[in-house]
């Protein structure tokens, strides 16, 4: 049986897929309460077919907003029982070396687009560099999911206390924070089709996916994907 290494406990794996749920169920209410032809990515029959469904726009922006609340709270739950965990998290994925890290995406782009004979072209070995806990694809998604996810729910609270606690004198803080949402979003959300892909789909990166259910990985993945962590591991224990 081959050698395995803890990756995320359970409150890690919890809030992943609990994140995932909430981005769904958010993205397919918010996107219909669009209704600007300009704009609308489904078609005007979308929106007009999910207010029906569940009897209005007024209900379906309640339980846009409904969703919204139940999202940040769990991310609240989370910190108070995995804080420890959410600030490892957050040292990694903000940890960056220019060099290293720079390099290891770059050469990833081009070896996923051109393969390694481009890389070897231009007199450049096509080999990754050695990467810790996250490589820096994954740092970039989890970046920008952070900083995004925090202006979502600052814009989304205030969206919400617009018609209940902010006056008119908040016109312009309303305004632009309908903007940042909407922009947040769609950059999450471009990157999360990337992160699917990467994590779900590409073959290589098979045993990273699983390890969001089972929490471990197999040794040789460990070794490939992520040496410094995984030398790390040899010395310091899991």
């Amino acid at each position: 049986m081959p050698k395995l290494h803890k990756r995320h406990d359970k409150s890690d794996i919890f809030i992943h897929w609990f994140n995932a749920a909430c981005w769904i169920l958010l993205l397919l209410t918010g996107v219909g309460l669009i209704q600007h032809p300009a704009i609308d990515p489904f078609g005007s029959g979308y929106p007009e077919g999910l207010r029906s469904l569940v009897g209005g726009g007024a209900n379906l922006l309640a339980i846009h907003e409904g969703l919204g609340l139940i999202w940040i709270a769990g991310f609240v739950f989370y910190l108070l029982i995995n804080f420890r965990g959410a600030r490892f998290f957050l040292a990694e994925i903000f940890a960056v070396s220019p060099a290293r890290d720079m390099g290891w995406m770059l050469k990833k782009m081009v070896l996923m687009t051109l393969g390694p004979k481009a890389l070897k072209a231009v007199g450049m070995d096509p080999e990754l560099p050695d990467q810790g806990y996250y490589n820096m694809g994954q740092k970039a998604f989890a970046q920008a999911s952070v900083v995004g996810g925090i202006v979502i729910a600052v814009t989304g609270v205030i969206m919400y206390l617009s018609d209940r606690s902010f006056g008119a004198e908040a016109t312009v803080l309303v305004s632009w924070s309908i903007a940042l949402h909407f922009i947040a979003v769609g950059l999450v959300f471009a990157g999360l089709l990337v992160h699917v892909y990467m994590a779900a789909i590409s073959p290589e990166e098979r045993p990273g996916f699983k390890s969001m259910f089972t929490g471990v990985v197999p040794d040789d993945y460990a070794k490939h994907h992520h040496r410094l962590w995984w030398n790390k591991v040899k010395t310091e224990g899991e």
